[in-house]
């Protein structure tokens, strides 16, 4: 019997830790300190734009161009027309790309203008962020910040003036959530598995699905559905937990103006779905097992690899993708059968161009798959630069790419 008694306790001790729902609820939230220009201070949980609150969420801007060769500069083009090369040369006149990273990447945010802010990352890193999206400037829909003090607080981003953060305290989330998790199939068959974000806003499992069943409104909360079903560009198919199946119309949130359904694949990265190519959701158990603490996202690394050209030569060192990524936080962007994708540059194994519009992108758990759409992977790419450890340059345009493999030392 006493050689029982300390499992026994151990496993009195670990039954919170095993049945407390609110364990899930709290992890992987993003949090920290909002300091206003008028001078007071907010801390505990946040809620960006309505649709980030996780620290592997994104936050969206654009950002000036880095690389050393874009400026007024004439690229040469070519093709190739049964063994005839045919130059000409193109002004490159943009000076602007967009751009994204996790918030767990970030250690503090300044708001210095209406559209511009300052991040300092975890490693040192100054970046300046533009507005494009919502994400950055006066566009920003609103900021929460639930503070155990003086409970939720809505922010715009003018009364911004520095944000620190930090990982949570769980005695500072006084309301709970439970992050929408789910697989999403699409028309054509292709489904994705992952965290869900429903019409770029609702994310947690306490938000509400919008619409009305025979002109009477439905508000019924995530935690309440099953799956949804589109029904037509107008409507979808509600089936409850409990079993009851509704028609709902009438908001964006069961129809076409429905602003896209995200989708955090571990294959793929991040995958925006629009009504059109959405055909059902099933929301799912086991979400919490790719929760995402603050401490996890602190690999900052150079983008570092083997680049190949058409002619079978290799050149080793320091890479700048399209002369602009150099980071292995930053994200290369395409179109995978019709729906936008994009992925971290950390979780990229590979790149090999197929054509002079894609290429194949091999992920570093073996995923594989096509894509097209972008400068970042098509002859519109603006360069793909490598710095050897002699500190020689190379610069390679998409027609002489072959591929890169990517070293994640």
């Amino acid at each position: 019997m006493k050689r029982l008694l300390l499992p026994a306790i151990c496993a009195v001790l670990l039954l919170p830790f095993f049945f407390n729902p609110n364990l899930y609820a709290q992890s992987g939230r993003i949090c920290g300190v909002v300091h206003t220009r008028d001078g007071k201070a907010f801390e505990g949980p946040i809620r960006w734009d309505r649709n980030e609150a996780f620290w592997d969420d994104i936050l969206d801007a654009t950002k000036k161009r880095e690389g050393r060769h874009w400026e007024g500069r004439r690229r040469e083009k070519h093709i190739s027309i049964f063994g005839l090369r045919i130059s000409w040369d193109e002004e490159s006149t943009e000076i602007e790309a967009s751009t994204g990273i996790q918030f767990g990447y970030i250690k503090t945010l300044e708001r210095r203008s209406g559209n511009k802010a300052i991040l300092e990352l975890k490693n040192g890193e100054r970046i300046t962020f533009y507005g494009y999206s919502t994400d950055v400037g006066s566009g920003v829909r609103e900021i929460l910040i639930d503070d155990p003090q003086e409970g939720e607080v809505e922010l715009s981003w003018d009364d911004l003036d520095l944000i620190e953060f930090a990982e949570c305290d769980p005695e500072q989330i006084s309301k709970p959530q439970k992050r929408l998790y789910g697989e999403v199939e699409t028309r054509r068959g292709d489904k994705f598995k992952g965290f869900i974000t429903w019409d770029m806003d609702e994310l947690f499992y306490s938000d509400i699905l919008d619409g009305e069943q025979r002109h009477r409104t439905r508000k019924t909360p995530f935690n309440k559905i099953k799956t949804i079903e589109r029904r037509s560009s107008s409507s979808a198919w509600v089936t409850l937990r409990n079993g009851d199946r509704i028609r709902l119309s009438g908001t964006n949130d069961v129809d076409s103006g429905n602003r896209g359904i995200v989708v955090k694949d571990t294959d793929f990265g991040r995958v925006i779905v629009e009504w059109d190519d959405f055909d059902q959701l099933k929301l799912l158990d086991g979400g919490e097992k790719y929760l995402v603490e603050y401490d996890e996202l602190d690999e900052i690394r150079p983008l570092y690899g083997m680049v190949y050209d058409e002619d079978g030569d290799s050149y080793q060192g320091f890479i700048r993708w399209d002369d602009d990524e150099t980071y292995t936080w930053e994200r290369l962007d395409g179109e995978y059968r019709g729906l936008e994708v994009d992925v971290e540059f950390s979780q990229i194994a590979q790149i090999e161009k197929i054509s002079s519009r894609s290429c194949r992108v091999t992920t570093r758990n073996g995923n594989s798959f096509k894509l097209s759409g972008s400068n970042d992977v098509n002859d519109e790419n603006k360069g793909i630069y490598v710095i050897t450890e002699e500190g020689d340059e190379i610069e390679l345009d998409w027609y002489d790419f072959d591929k890169v493999i990517f070293k994640h030392k």
